[in-house]
């Protein structure tokens, strides 16, 4: 019977519009803690310290919910119509992670997740949890234990089937579905993803150092960026897709399903002085329903203001200028920044 509910709950995957679904256990990632810990312990988490909390719960599912009998992954597409590298070359314009273009991807996953979880209640019973990307889950080890992909030396997760242009969740439930089999790796030889790193945030393959990754420091990292940082995010104001762009196996790549995903308005290289002359208001007018607006104003802005800088554009000099003096001392540190960087060209 466990094996008729996991292939109907496969299709039922399919048919409310992941991409892909996979079976593991709670206990199928032993060697997570220890990673974990490593990661911690280098400072390799940078501002991030939900990831030094709760380490027991995120390194170890069954600590998290001890009631969980099998972890159900799902894959959801959002692979983007264009490729983000084109989007480098265009100084005046900031370059917005694909993920980001669309409506806020925790929203979209979770109400799907949890229709999914109650149609399998509805089915066998039981209980369920859902999570994506809000809670102490190690979903990338959890997804390669279920076979959905393996972990590149990017860190992040790809598939043969797939591509790596896919987002992540997960259903911890109360059944004891049969397990998938784990994915094995094959980047071979292959350094693509570490060699173009602007920053090198990779210090050995399948290690990433996210204070040096532009992702990290774009939307994690509050306050200035190290000044030896900033002009190597060029135009990237949210997020940076260069690994996952770079990587072979998008040939392979599934076409976005969601609907919700496509780039909103303004969001493919909209104008850098456009959006550094957003105050907090519309700033979330624009934003709303996006991930980006998470950030806030301020780190947003100056992350456009590290952009002008990098632009090399006469044109943004006076936008940089009028905020010289911002109320928000990192969004002014940005700015003098820029005007110092494109008075010096």
């Amino acid at each position: 019977m466990s094996d008729d509910l996991k292939q109907a709950l496969r299709k039922a995957a399919l048919e409310f519009g992941f991409t892909a679904c996979a079976v593991t256990h709670p206990n199928a990632i032993p060697d997570a803690p220890q990673r974990l810990r490593a990661f911690v312990e280098a400072g390799h988490h940078g501002q991030m310290g939900w990831m030094a909390e709760r380490m027991e719960w995120r390194g170890n599912p069954a600590a998290l919910w001890p009631q969980a009998r099998s972890i159900i992954m799902l894959a959801e597409a959002y692979t983007p119509d264009h490729n983000p590298l084109d989007l480098l070359e265009q100084r005046e314009a900031g370059v917005i992670s694909a993920y980001a273009q669309g409506r806020d991807y925790h929203d979209v996953v979770k109400k799907r997740l949890k229709r999914l979880g109650r149609w399998l209640i509805e089915q066998a019973g039981g209980e369920i949890k859902v999570f994506v990307d809000t809670a102490p889950v190690m979903e990338k080890p959890l997804a390669e234990a279920a076979g959905l992909g393996w972990q590149g030396k990017h860190t992040n997760l790809l598939s043969r089937e797939l591509g790596n242009w896919f987002i992540l969740g997960a259903i911890f439930t109360t059944l004891d579905l049969p397990p998938d089999t784990p994915a094995q790796g094959h980047c071979g030889s292959c350094r693509a993803c570490l060699d173009i790193c602007p920053t090198g945030a990779f210090p050995a393959p399948y290690q990433l150092d996210a204070r040096r990754c532009i992702s990290y420091l774009t939307i994690e990292h509050h306050g200035p960026v190290p000044e030896e940082l900033r002009a190597k995010m060029g135009n990237r104001i949210y997020g940076c897709d260069d690994c996952l762009a770079v990587c072979p196996w998008n040939k392979f790549a599934t076409d976005a399903r969601e609907v919700k995903y496509a780039a909103r308005d303004g969001m493919i290289a909209p104008d850098l002085g456009e959006l550094a002359r957003l105050d907090d208001a519309a700033f979330r007018a624009r934003f709303s329903g996006s991930p980006i607006k998470r950030i806030g104003r301020g780190r947003f802005v100056r992350n456009v203001l590290y952009a002008i800088g990098n632009s090399g554009s006469p044109r943004l000099k006076p936008v940089a200028q009028a905020l010289c003096n911002d109320a928000d001392p990192v969004v002014a540190d940005a700015a003098q920044w820029a005007v110092a960087r494109l008075s010096s060209r």
